[in-house]
């Protein structure tokens, strides 16, 4: 990457945007360009290669087939993992999240073998699926405020040791391990159940992915009006009583 432009791939709209996380790549997209990068976003489907000269890949959730699915076709292409060894930026959403664990319970029933590229492993629930509003706080290493998102999953994730919480719970469910911990991530490779999208709720997230994936410790501020307003909404609404 040089260093005014950007290479942001959305992996498999086509089968994991069924709840709006697409609006993750537009968030990401509009922070680049408001620091004056040029973006070039590649959307790339189910039937296409992964390109492995990305510097940040957004991956979204989906219903469990389609879930299945693109873990059978990623794990054929191997252009993620290719491209992770080279240092490009992955945050995933529920779905997402689960494929780029150990593996994760498919709509079969089943073990699905994920990515690894996340040192965690999912099971299905079985008690009430996880549905709301959420607020927790992202770990302290990370240097963001509170998180806002809505979860709907009836997934439980187990975090290995290698693993980071990406948050800790206030209000919901996160990972439904019922310790309280929301999403994983490593170095470069981050996973959460957050919906919302969460990176129009989060806009500081997308900017992390920002600077990580052009090696900065900041950018040029920008008008957060908009943002901030969503977020004191959202979690205005998530703290009222019932």
């Amino acid at each position: 990457m040089s260093d005014n432009s950007l290479r942001l791939v959305w992996i498999y709209p086509d089968l994991l945007s069924t709840y709006g996380d697409q609006g993750n790549a537009l968030v990401v997209e509009r922070r680049a360009r408001q620091r004056g990068l040029d973006v070039h976003r590649v959307d790339v489907r189910s039937d296409q290669q992964i390109p492995t000269s990305g510097d940040i890949y957004l991956i979204g959730g989906g219903e469990d087939r389609p879930q299945r699915l693109a873990a059978e076709r990623l794990r054929r292409d191997g252009g993620l993992e290719r491209a992770v060894s080279n240092g490009a930026i992955v945050f995933s959403v529920c779905a997402g999240y689960q494929i780029l664990g150990h593996e994760f319970i498919n709509d079969l029933g089943e073990r699905e073998q994920g990515l690894g590229l996340l040192d965690v492993v999912s099971t299905r629930g079985e008690g009430e699926r996880c549905v709301g509003d959420v607020l927790g706080d992202i770990d302290e290493r990370l240097g963001l405020p509170p998180l806002t998102g809505f979860e709907n999953h009836q997934g439980i994730t187990h975090l290995g040791p290698t693993a980071r919480p990406f948050a800790r719970t206030r209000i919901g469910k996160g990972n439904g391990t019922g310790d309280g911990t929301e999403g994983a991530y490593n170095d470069t490779v981050f996973g959460t159940y957050m919906h919302g999208p969460v990176l129009a709720r989060n806009p500081l997230i997308a900017d992390l992915l920002l600077k990580l994936a052009l090696d900065v410790n900041a950018l040029p501020p920008t008008d957060d009006r908009w943002y901030e307003a969503l977020r004191a909404e959202r979690i205005a609404s998530a703290t009222q009583p019932a």
